[in-house]
């Protein structure tokens, strides 16, 4: 079983304010995106940033083959959602997206605006032959927007409520993925993939993992212990140290894209590797609207089931 993840990064048709501006260009990123995936040719592919669903519909075909599509009902305020594309059948697909119970609304901005859910809805779904159960999610950005189209603060004070309000947001999305992993952990293997929009070591990534002790690579992890059951393992020390990242940002490289599997899927890890080398990006989305590419790498990870 080969599973990925790939933020796909603003995928619209022509025409949209967020997609390119002209038909050479968007064929260009059709076939960049289509390419990759045909070469790592995964049994479920978990995508993110998908803002048109006939866009997506255009990469798969240039991919090849018949993929089964599920997308979230809850696009962002840009249009762009999270879903599944999938060479085999998925079931009982459910939408994610209520913060849990006893978390009240968490601020997001300077006017006092709250939110009691996911800003981009998260999907379930099993897959049935190997009946495992898949969540992907794409959680709030590190990249700050300080109101419409607005990307640089007014002074450090600004910057540093709306980092605070990012990651309020993140963190009451973590949970609310973690929530349901809690709710089918103890039926079925789980595996969480997608952007999370920080790295393994950020409070907001370890919060999906549950239980903490048995890290890969620690001692514990050897060791059988009464967490095992609930727990979630980040497959991130697996992939090989000098492609451990998925996104450049300002020059630097960021592992912000991730695979968490439950108990019996971290047994029987084959691999897990980056594919594809991104560029650097800034704190601007608005410019990379023309590019041809992603600014993610694609991130993989092989089973023996």
């Amino acid at each position: 079983m080969l599973l990925a993840t790939w933020n796909l990064e603003n995928l619209f048709r022509p025409g949209s304010p967020f997609g390119p501006d002209d038909e050479r260009t968007y064929r260009a990123k059709v076939a960049a995106l289509g390419d990759r995936i045909a070469d790592v040719a995964p049994d479920v592919l978990a995508v993110q940033e998908v803002g048109d669903a006939a866009a997506l519909d255009d990469v798969l075909k240039r991919a090849g083959g018949r993929w089964q599509v599920v997308l979230s009902d809850f696009p962002d305020e840009r249009g762009i959602r999270v879903g599944f594309a999938s060479r085999s059948r998925l079931a009982d697909v459910e939408q994610v997206r209520a913060f849990p119970e006893r978390i009240v609304p968490v601020q997001v901005d300077d006017q006092g605006t709250t939110l009691s859910a996911m800003g981009r809805g998260a999907v379930s779904a099993r897959l049935v032959r190997e009946d495992v159960v898949l969540v992907t999610c794409h959680l709030k950005s590190k990249l700050l927007s300080f109101g419409p189209r607005r990307f640089t603060p007014r002074d450090e004070g600004e910057r540093a409520r709306y980092a605070a309000y990012g990651l309020f947001r993140r963190g009451a999305e973590a949970a609310t993925v973690r929530a349901h992993v809690d709710a089918v952990v103890a039926a079925r293997p789980v595996c969480v993939l997608g952007d999370l929009n920080d790295e393994p070591v950020a409070a907001t990534t370890q919060l999906l993992l549950g239980p903490p002790g048995s890290e890969i690579g620690t001692p514990g992890f050897e060791r059988p212990d009464k967490g095992d059951a609930a727990r979630l393992w980040n497959l991130a020390p697996f992939i090989p140290e000098e492609r451990r990242f998925t996104r450049r940002y300002r020059g630097r490289r960021e592992l912000v894209d991730h695979i968490l599997v439950s108990q019996a899927l971290v047994r029987a890890v084959v691999r897990v590797d980056t594919v594809g080398d991104p560029p650097s990006i800034g704190d601007d989305p608005e410019l990379r609207f023309d590019e041809p590419a992603s600014d993610h790498a694609l991130l993989l990870a092989e089973f023996e089931v």
